[in-house]
């Protein structure tokens, strides 16, 4: 703690109330800090960042420096990879001292495949005044400057960027609070000339609609016809809206309205551009149902019925639908439904009729499928590893008539590694984007040319200041759990880092949903690796690293596990000489939060500090209360507590909140968003309250982003001074300060 500040650590009243289910009472001496409309909850939140402030004062030249080892790392001024689209090349570029991306487009000639990219971009201050000219292709529009929508300091985010299937249409959303509601404009491409100056401007310059109140997802079924959410009260998508271009959104025609609170309501248009598809998920079963884009008023005819358990997902091609399932496959597989839908409507409940194109795999995860006209591309994962599978389709007038080969596998030359699929919004080409990463090898962009298995290096990100890849050195470790089994662990470290127990190390995990941490490369991590720390990514059970039985083994009543198996890697580290219990430091955020919270009450020795970014750790409590945005949606993935006593004991058990006992625990910084729709600010800052009471030595701090939500500030350059401080916290922490 800083010896400079004198400001004793902020304590909030005990309101004690007391909240009882299955016969069991518990305490909440904070419950009244979720009234965010209360002064005195805002005062506190203020006086908990002061306080961060001041008792990181001292560390202000340490996360000055980082900012600046962060910032001299990036090519501030640049330009993405072009994607084909029609007669158009789409892309984005970055300028130096702007906060936000521009999109862009330009003129693609007939046949070219061959994204054209500028030279060379240049480091920061190259350009002679201080900075680079902005990167452009020959013949540039300008989609969307997102820096023109937002005022200095405040909070932006874009929910979702569509073009009309003629490209003369640009539909976008953008969230100006961080409470992921939207408001949805549609306005011409390239704006007409001022109708002042020119007296005959086309009909579409005349657009210029704006919704309010909508969520994610936007489809175009035609030129005039775009369908997009709304939430409920919930923050859950819950209603499909149509809206004709040019007219008002009290025109609008609601189209479905999903009532049962365990579903949400997705909108897309198939690759191939023939149907927008209406997707109702829960976290384990999906409906979907198609429209013919050409019938843009017509009625959603149900493709694939609701079965609880069932899960799938769907696109289109040669008319036929693809749909990859988990019905008669643990792991996922590939079926083909042709023509027209299974049924009429959401009572019409036959099956529909499936032909199998590539059967599951024990071993195997089958995590999604990319349709072109002459081959699929899965994206599969085995070993805790992302592998991308090519597999031809047939030769015949009818591509998908018969069950596929296996294919050929994309090669990766690293190992931990992963890749995964780029922009290909066509099906009619045999170039395939994909990109590749590993803990040294920074974000990779290839073409593949699926018929000869040639890839191309598009462009690979740069890191500036000499950046040499051979002076890292990563491997996949292995832990070994409670129960015995085997928990992989992605490691990078420098190589002059010592393995003798006295480096420090940064353990990351999430291990929820599913979700997979894949061992990607990070420019700004470099600061931790140069100064001798190594990093790590604990792959623990509830993650989706090692298929579908990897992840309900730490989910529902098996939750804890995920948090033993955290404690497992952290001693596997140990014992290896890679750190030592006084120089390891947990990290997670949102689920991950959870994770290393639950982890830090079983084992508080184990760690020297913690970083728990938007934590969920006062789930119980959240769970119990159905009014709570997702809380009914996340029943199939924490379990109904109200209704459940053994659901009730199991999160009774391992909810960090209600397990903070006296003991001396690591240092913590938790971070918190004032309009979190997904973790309650309240969260983080009861359990701070609560750290502090059981363990007054510790360093206990919440920093709090009074004008952002889940996923911190959205500027870019503000989120490298805050990734600037969370580091600066994890190397005081450690003893590291220079």
């Amino acid at each position: 703690m800083d010896a400079a500040c004198q400001l004793p650590p902020p304590i909030a009243p005990r309101r004690p109330e007391t909240l009882v289910a299955h016969g069991d009472a518990r305490t909440d001496d904070w419950a009244w800090l979720r009234d965010r409309d209360d002064p005195a909850v805002l005062a506190h939140l203020r006086a908990e960042q002061a306080y961060t402030d001041a008792t990181t004062s001292t560390l202000q030249p340490l996360v000055d420096r980082l900012f600046s080892e962060i910032r001299s790392r990036i090519v501030e001024t640049d330009l993405s990879v072009p994607v084909a689209k029609g007669d158009w090349w789409y892309y984005q570029r970055t300028v130096e001292g702007l906060d936000y991306p521009i999109f862009c487009r330009a003129p693609r000639l007939s046949g070219d495949d061959q994204p054209p990219l500028p030279a060379d971009p240049q480091p920061p201050g190259s350009g002679g005044t201080g900075a680079p000219p902005p990167l452009t292709l020959p013949g540039e529009q300008v989609l969307l400057d997102q820096n023109t929508l937002v005022e200095t300091g405040a909070y932006l985010a874009m929910g979702d960027l569509v073009v009309s299937p003629a490209h003369e249409l640009l539909a976008y959303s953008i969230d100006r609070a961080g409470d992921e509601r939207f408001e949805l404009h549609v306005r011409p491409v390239v704006p007409a000339a001022d109708p002042l100056v020119d007296d005959t401007p086309a009909a579409d310059a005349l657009v210029d609609d704006h919704i309010a109140g909508t969520s994610y997802g936007v489809a175009w079924a035609d030129d005039r016809t775009l369908f997009y959410t709304r939430p409920d009260g919930a923050n859950r998508p819950y209603q499909l809206w149509r809206h004709q271009v040019g007219t008002t959104s009290e025109a609008d025609v609601l189209v479905h309205q999903e009532d049962d609170e365990r579903f949400h309501l997705a909108v897309s248009r198939t690759k191939d551009g023939s149907h927008v598809l209406l997707e109702l998920h829960s976290k384990v079963t999906s409906e979907i149902r198609a429209l013919p884009c050409e019938q843009p008023a017509g009625r959603f005819a149900v493709l694939v019925p609701r079965r609880h358990g069932v899960e799938c997902s769907v696109d289109h091609v040669h008319d036929t639908f693809v749909v990859v399932t988990n019905d008669g496959a643990e792991n996922f597989r590939i079926v083909a439904l042709d023509g027209a839908t299974g049924g009429s409507d959401a009572t019409d409940h036959r099956l529909p009729v499936w032909r199998e194109l590539v059967a599951g795999r024990d071993d195997t995860r089958i995590d999604g499928v990319d349709v072109f006209d002459r081959h699929l591309v899965i994206y599969e994962r085995l070993d805790a590893s992302a592998r991308i599978r090519v597999v031809p389709l047939g030769d015949g007038p009818y591509p998908l008539a018969e069950p596929l080969g296996a294919g050929w596998l994309v090669p990766c030359p690293d190992t931990p590694s992963t890749s995964w699929g780029g922009a290909n919004p066509e099906t009619h080409t045999r170039q395939l984007r994909y990109e590749y990463s590993s803990l040294v090898t920074p974000r990779s962009v290839y073409d593949l040319d699926m018929d000869t298995g040639q890839a191309v290096l598009r462009r690979r990100q740069p890191v500036l200041g000499g950046f040499d890849p051979t002076c890292y050195r990563s491997e996949r470790l292995w832990a070994t759990a409670d129960d015995g089994t085997a928990i992989p662990v992605s490691v990078v470290r420098h190589v002059d880092t010592p393995v003798d127990g006295t480096a420090a190390c940064l353990l990351y995990g999430y291990g929820a949903y599913e979700h997979s941490i894949d061992p990607v490369f990070s420019s700004m991590r470099l600061s931790l690796l140069d100064r001798g720390v190594v990093f790590a990514i604990a792959h623990v059970r509830g993650g989706g690293e090692l298929g579908r039985r990897w992840y309900e083994a730490g989910k529902l009543l098996a939750k804890a596990t995920s948090c033993t198996d955290f404690v497992a890697c952290a001693d596997m580290l140990v014992h290896e000489g890679l750190s030592a219990p006084d120089r390891l430091v947990a990290r997670g955020a949102s689920a991950g939060g959870l994770l290393v919270g639950g982890a830090m009450n079983m084992a508080p020795e184990r760690f020297r500090a913690v970083v728990a970014e938007v934590p969920f750790v006062d789930c119980l409590t959240t769970m119990l209360d159905d009014t709570l945005p997702l809380t009914v949606i996340e029943h199939d993935e924490w379990g109904d507590p109200q209704a459940d006593p053994d659901v009730y004991r199991t999160m009774r058990a391992y909810s960090p909140y209600d397990n903070v006992r006296p003991a001396h625990y690591p240092d913590v910084l938790a971070t918190a968003g004032l309009h979190d729709p997904r973790v309650g600010y309240w969260e983080p800052a009861k359990w701070v309250q609560r750290l502090r009471q059981a363990s007054p030595s510790s360093r206990i701090l919440l920093r709090v982003e009074m004008q952002a939500g889940h996923g911190g500030p959205s500027g870019r350059y503000d989120a490298w001074r805050e990734e600037a401080f969370v580091l600066a916290f994890v190397l005081s922490s450690v003893g590291i300060i220079d």
